[in-house]
């Protein structure tokens, strides 16, 4: 059987460059590939979750414009719901330029729309029926805490991406059962560049799983009164951008099928690894069965 799952937050049109070397200079430069696609962390997560399997509704807010048409169309293609998307006459659709450099690593410059209506009067009151797991991110506090007081009062597992810091939300903490922190957000809650001392730093009195991904260094997480470590799979890296994204995506997606935490990170760590080796953002996020055979040629399936 299919989980069903809810992701909130943003969804993004991105404009991504591939160039030899991060520009330094105000100056032109060659691109030597292109692609225009989704993106934005709840956006990048939902269709990392279609293509491994899972039913998916997407709630976020577009402008009624040309960019927002070409999100909704792009989502659609790739088996999202976007019964969850409100359009906003008037009003400019989130987007983005984005640089990826020889080594995988990417520079973005985004664009959202100050005026864009935030309210969350128009979500449901309600958890849908048969909802395994509430993925938000910290783009859309307000949207992510609404469904996150829904799915705690259905039990149903609430999990945050903290790709920022999420702090001036504390409810937003203390609703979630499983918080992983991109490094930046946990950087900027602690102060800290290490991503052990970072965690080490922040542990609340909350009953949550909590980590933080790292990229190539891999996934530091809390386990009884000690930090462990989950290292990253070792792959040839072409493009991180939205990496983090299908992380999360994955790993929500493991857990609404009942999988325990340590589980579901591994499960994500190779979906977030083969993404690396493909250029285009989320275009690269992978199958279900590519995601298994990548895990099952390491022997960590």
């Amino acid at each position: 059987m299919r989980p069903r799952l809810l992701t909130v937050g943003i969804a993004t049109l991105d404009h991504v460059y591939k160039v030899a070397e991060m520009p330094t200079r105000a100056e032109k430069y060659r691109a030597q590939h292109y692609t225009a696609t989704t993106g934005g962390t709840a956006g990048n997560a939902a269709i990392a979750m279609a293509r491994l399997g899972a039913e998916v509704t997407l709630f976020a807010t577009l402008g009624a414009d040309p960019a927002g048409d070409e999100i909704v169309a792009r989502l659609a293609a790739e088996g999202v719901d976007c019964g969850g998307l409100r359009r906003v006459e008037g009003r400019a659709s989130p987007i983005s330029a984005i640089v990826v450099d020889g080594i995988g690593e990417r520079l973005v410059i985004s664009y959202a729309d100050p005026l864009l209506p935030r309210e969350t009067d128009w979500l449901p009151d309600r958890l849908p029926d048969g909802v395994g797991a509430v993925l938000g991110d910290t783009r859309w506090l307000d949207g992510t805490a609404h469904l996150f007081r829904l799915a705690r009062a259905a039990g149903v597992p609430a999990i945050l991406d903290a790709d920022r810091d999420p702090s001036s939300a504390p409810e937003v903490l203390s609703l979630a059962t499983h918080i992983a922190f991109s490094m930046q957000g946990l950087r900027d809650m602690t102060g800290h560049s290490d991503a052990r001392r970072a965690l080490e730093a922040y542990r609340p009195a909350v009953s949550s799983w909590i980590a933080v991904t790292n990229g190539g260094e891999g996934l530091f997480y809390w386990s009884g009164d000690r930090v462990e470590h989950l290292p990253a799979f070792p792959v040839p890296v072409v493009d991180t951008l939205a990496a983090g994204d299908v992380w999360h995506g994955a790993f929500a997606v493991r857990i609404a099928e009942g999988a325990d935490a340590l589980a579901a990170a591994r499960f994500a760590s190779a979906a977030a690894a083969l993404k690396c080796t493909r250029f285009g953002g989320r275009d690269g996020a992978p199958t279900r069965d590519e995601v298994e055979a990548f895990l099952r040629e390491r022997h960590a399936a």
